[in-house]
């Protein structure tokens, strides 16, 4: 082998073996302590709280446990936790913009990564002072992000051609402070309804003429209407369309009651969900097992009295009061009922037709 004049051979390629060596362990270090800061800063960096700092303000009433939604301008952003830990978000506007902490930057300041490197390393260990503190968001599985991902792209209507020509639901119910925003419509056209769990929206069922779905990858929740701090009164549906339909034929002048639906048959976990929502409500509150006229819906009607009766004897409840109220007609729901009445342009009832009187469910002593 030719060698340089004056390179002594193999011990030469040696120190340049060892040299190259280092280089390489030198590097290869730094690139560990450079992807040690990206996780740092994806892990440690509120999203939320980064921007804040950019004027972004939260908007409470379209946020929920798990999500935090913030508005700035047109801007719109949802921020959750991954199962990683990272804090992510997405645009409701955009849907290449999301991702985590660094992404967020780099969509909006057009920075580099080793600006974005020093633009963040301030955050570590601590938050700009004066920012308002954010509640603890607990890290959401990649189904419930695609599926909230997808929800909230879906467009917020207050009138529904599905709803109102085919079901006869009016759209002055639609767009009640009860109901605004608790229906939305996807890019077919379907009527989307949001189901809730404790961690949050955990799926959405779909209807249509002829068509009824669910979230691909969500679980069954409640879907819920909003609920007012003078409710008395929570009116258990099967489906959503129920509860709209049930509201609109018997409306409370004193607008104290709220609705939730389970969306068909419960599973276990649902019944979890009624049981937590009969014990959140206001002393002296009634609960109306509002359901089909035929053997599931008296079974659903049972399953929820011995779940209030459960909550009374736990919880101490005995100011609940339970009420069973089913369509006269066996085999009726209340929006075949609600659409009768629209086709002979009848004005609705107004007032219930209880198959069973109202009951304390406390001690029965």
């Amino acid at each position: 082998m030719l060698t340089p004049v004056g390179a002594s051979g193999p011990a030469a390629s040696g120190a340049d073996r060892g040299k190259a060596m280092g280089n390489r362990e030198r590097k290869e270090s730094m690139r560990r302590n450079q992807d040690g800061e990206l996780e740092d800063f994806k892990r440690d960096v509120d999203v939320r709280q980064f921007a804040a700092s950019l004027g972004y303000e939260i908007d409470r009433r379209e946020s929920w446990r798990g999500s935090t939604v913030m508005r700035r301008g047109a801007d719109k952003i949802v921020v959750k936790r991954n199962r990683n830990r990272h804090y992510v978000y997405f645009s409701v506007r955009e849907d290449g913009d999301n991702g985590t902490i660094i992404d967020f930057l780099q969509h909006r300041q057009k920075l580099s990564l080793g600006a974005v490197r020093q633009a963040l390393r301030p955050w570590i260990g601590g938050v700009a002072a004066g920012l308002p503190p954010f509640p603890h968001l607990e890290p959401a599985s990649p189904g419930r992000m695609r599926v909230e991902s997808q929800y909230r792209r879906m467009a917020v209507v207050l009138r529904h051609p599905y709803l109102e020509h085919e079901r006869g639901l009016p759209s002055v119910v639609l767009a009640s402070w009860r109901f605004a925003g608790r229906v939305r419509m996807d890019v077919r056209g379907n009527a989307v309804f949001p189901h809730f769990d404790g961690e949050g929206l955990c799926g959405y069922e779909i209807k249509n003429t002829g068509f009824t779905g669910f979230a691909a990858g969500g679980t069954k929740g409640l879907w819920f209407s909003h609920t007012g701090p003078d409710d008395r009164r929570l009116v258990l549906t099967e489906s959503a369309i129920d509860a709209l339909s049930h509201a609109t034929l018997f409306p409370d002048a004193a607008d104290q009651t709220r609705y939730a639906s389970l969306g068909g048959k419960p599973s276990s976990p649902q019944m979890d969900l009624v049981k937590a929502t009969v014990a959140r409500l206001p002393e002296g509150s009634a609960i109306v097992a509002a359901f089909d006229a035929d053997g599931a819906g008296r079974t659903l009607a049972e399953g929820v009295r011995l779940t209030v009766t459960a909550v009374a004897t736990e919880a101490g409840r005995a100011d609940l009061i339970f009420h069973v109220h089913l369509p006269a007609q066996e085999g009726e729901d209340w929006n075949q009922i609600l659409q009768e009445h629209s086709q002979r342009k009848e004005k609705p009832p107004g007032t219930g037709v209880p198959i069973s009187g109202s009951s304390c469910v406390g001690n029965d002593s």
